[in-house]
């Protein structure tokens, strides 16, 4: 069972939700917690992981033999990237905009394209308790964690409970990072703006099929801008996380609130939620 939790805005609660219901769900067995907000990982701050290993992670970059290039221009045309450019004497390559795809070796009538190794970022490996940890941390300049992703991801087993702290927004990398999860937690918050980044990251889930609820961070009792329009698209709110200087205390102390008994209830209520939802016992 693999549940995700995302949001179409970063700064939502999604990690802090993620975090937590990690920690509850690792008190009855052994869990795989995956971070893949590659660009700014941070659930390490409040499960706090015994690192144990780290892998790099590398694509493959197109290198030119320009002695046997005829300047044909077939690698450019098939590159959906635009990652080269064929010259009428040259051929120029982008490393920062090729996804590794191999389709300009495939379509080189000379043979003449070959690939050299380029690290993108990297994936640590951890422990925290009864939960294995794997974070994955793109390298400064690089302009997709896709990749990144796709490498984290690799180290989900069959048969195992996962949770995912997703990217935040609705590109490419929340994509990946749902894709194939049996369940999605959006996170939001109570204002016009939330509303809107809830309503694509909503729209993502229906176009990947995945079945979705909705929690609200920072619930002050006037929530109802969210509860009309999850009433009006038929999602289920799973629970609230209330907006309080206790609970924005605990977070920038790197506390998880299921350590407190006041701000635990919230949490449990929406665990056990999701756990009736998607039977993730």
């Amino acid at each position: 069972m693999v549940i995700s939790v995302g949001s179409g805005k970063g700064g939502t609660g999604k990690t802090t939700l993620a975090v937590n219901l990690a920690h509850l769900a690792s008190i009855e067995d052994e869990i795989f917690f995956l971070d893949c907000d590659a660009e700014d990982p941070d659930s390490h701050f409040y499960l706090k992981p015994e690192w144990e290993s780290e892998t790099d992670v590398e694509t493959p970059i197109p290198r030119i033999d320009k002695e046997r290039c005829d300047y044909c221009g077939k690698c450019s045309e098939i590159c959906p990237r635009n990652a080269l450019a064929v010259l009428r004497d040259d051929v120029l390559v982008f490393p920062e905009l090729c996804y590794g795809c191999g389709g300009c070796a495939l379509s080189c009538p000379m043979r003449c394209v070959t690939f050299e190794s380029k690290k993108i970022g990297s994936v640590k490996q951890g422990r925290s308790g009864s939960i294995r940890f794997y974070q994955g941390l793109l390298e400064v300049g690089e302009p997709s964690p896709v990749r990144v992703i796709k490498n984290v991801k690799e180290n989900i087993q069959e048969n195992s409970r996962v949770i995912i702290d997703c990217p935040p927004g609705t590109g490419c990398a929340l994509v990946e990072s749902v894709r194939g999860s049996d369940y999605c937690l959006l996170v939001t918050e109570p204002s016009p703006f939330r509303k809107h980044d809830l309503e694509l990251a909503h729209q993502v889930c229906v176009k990947l099929e995945i079945p979705h609820g909705v929690v609200t961070n920072r619930s002050n009792g006037h929530d109802e801008i969210i509860d009309d329009f999850c009433s009006a698209s038929s999602l289920e709110i799973l629970g609230r996380i209330p907006f309080s200087r206790e609970v924005a205390q605990r977070i920038s102390r790197g506390e998880l609130l299921v350590d407190d008994e006041h701000l635990k209830r919230h949490t449990e209520h929406i665990f056990r939620t999701v756990q009736r939802r998607c039977s993730f016992n």
